[in-house]
């Protein structure tokens, strides 16, 4: 039995509107294999999964940098990824060093597919998409947080962004980790780095580092799908995340605009403070 918190990975498959998400991971509570789709989420539970190298099996799948080969309860297929796209640095930066109660990292921020799926006897193409890979370890997801990914725009651009509520001591802080590529240039905006969150809600997200400015405009097609999530240690908590999210994505530099970008095949989550969140439920 897994009993040191948790360890997932998410594996993002996308063409156009047909997008199909798996979410291999374990923790103290068994292993299993999440499976998001713009129609719904489903979850495996598994009798173990197992990590050697950058590949990882879980059940009858396997996950590496290579691809995918899926067999799960009415899931069946393989994806073939071209070249991974990693980041130069690690994203976490020196906060790597510290005992945080959720690690982020990015193992591919864009790569070509080919290959199908086979869900519930509909064939799912995704020859000519893209694909994106990051993982998590830890205890906790974050209280609140909001995080979105997208590499499906007109331009050669990929985008990740997440900001988190971060406890230390008594108190704690929101962080930020932000990264962009763009026509081969990566574009970072990190609490590490001096970033200024100008405005973070449900709907937009700026931030400003040193001569540079983001503004990320999002509107979520639905209100989510659950997913579970980890809670010290064990799969017992909710989040939702929303499939395909529209957004507009605009970025300067010494006051001159990089870029004006669309897409509307956005992965986006939003968990507000617990106080937003009451509030949001009250009927």
């Amino acid at each position: 039995m897994w009993n040191r918190g948790f360890a997932g990975w998410y594996y993002k498959h996308q063409r156009q509107d047909d997008m199909i998400a798996f979410i291999p991971g374990r923790a103290e509570s068994g292993a299993f294999v999440q499976m998001l789709t713009p129609e719904g989420s489903r979850q495996f539970m598994l009798p173990e999964l197992s990590i050697k190298g950058d590949s990882v099996r879980a059940g009858g799948c396997l996950f590496s940098p290579d691809g995918c080969q899926v067999d799960l309860p009415g899931v069946r297929g393989e994806i073939v990824y071209g070249k991974l796209t990693p980041l130069r640095r690690d994203i976490m930066g020196p906060f790597r060093y510290l005992p945080m109660e959720c690690r982020h990292g990015v193992v591919s921020m864009a790569h070509t597919l080919s290959g199908s799926l086979i869900v519930d006897g509909v064939r799912h193409c995704f020859d000519g998409g893209m694909g994106y890979v990051e993982k998590d370890s830890g205890t906790s997801f974050p209280s609140a947080y909001q995080w979105l990914q997208c590499n499906d725009f007109p331009q050669p651009c990929a985008l990740m962004a997440a900001l988190a509520r971060i406890p230390l001591g008594k108190g704690g802080f929101t962080g930020c980790i932000c990264s962009i590529l763009y026509r081969g240039r990566e574009y970072r905006f990190a609490t590490y780095g001096g970033v200024r969150i100008l405005k973070a809600d449900a709907e937009q997200i700026r931030l400003a580092q040193g001569r540079r400015l983001l503004s990320v405009e999002i509107c979520p097609t639905h209100d989510g799908h659950p997913l579970y999530a980890p809670c010290k240690g064990r799969m017992t908590g909710v989040i939702r995340e929303s499939t395909n999210a529209a957004i507009r994505v605009r970025l300067w530099e010494n006051g001159r605009q990089l870029f004006d970008l669309h897409s509307p095949h956005a992965a986006y989550e939003y968990v507000p403070p617990a106080a937003q969140q009451a509030n949001l439920n009250r009927p």
